[in-house]
């Protein structure tokens, strides 16, 4: 897969996040990136069991005061190699990964920390979405 298509999955990704959703995004910059950098791989402790699909990084909006100005926009970076390794290389596997992981990662924009994304995923499976 060229790093054009993955980005298209991660573009296809992003618009399958529901309208009224999107449109509350705010300051927020998504990014892909093979791998993890070496401060990321240390500061989350990763190995080859131990894989980092996505990264939010910024002021979720549920943290945002009235002095939140001026600031750089938050970043999502999306990982494309530890997507690929999971997905065992199947392309419809990826581009369920990225759907889920850009999901994911938007959810914590919104404020949602890991259990209560993790608890949002699996009614959105259950309800087959």
């Amino acid at each position: 897969m060229s790093d054009e298509e993955f980005e298209q999955l991660v573009n296809a990704g992003i618009e399958a996040i529901p309208r009224k959703f999107l449109d509350l995004l705010d300051n927020v910059a998504i990014t892909v990136e093979f791998q993890p950098s070496p401060a990321q791989a240390k500061r989350y402790r990763l190995t080859h069991n131990r894989r980092l699909l996505g990264l939010y990084e910024g002021v979720p909006q549920t943290s945002r005061a009235a002095n939140y100005t001026g600031v750089l926009p938050d970043k999502i970076t999306i990982f494309r190699g530890p997507i690929e390794e999971v997905a065992q290389g199947d392309p419809d596997r990826i581009r369920e990964v990225v759907k889920d992981t850009v999901w994911h990662e938007i959810a914590h924009h919104f404020g949602m920390d890991e259990a209560a994304v993790r608890a949002s995923e699996r009614r959105r499976k259950d309800r087959g979405q």
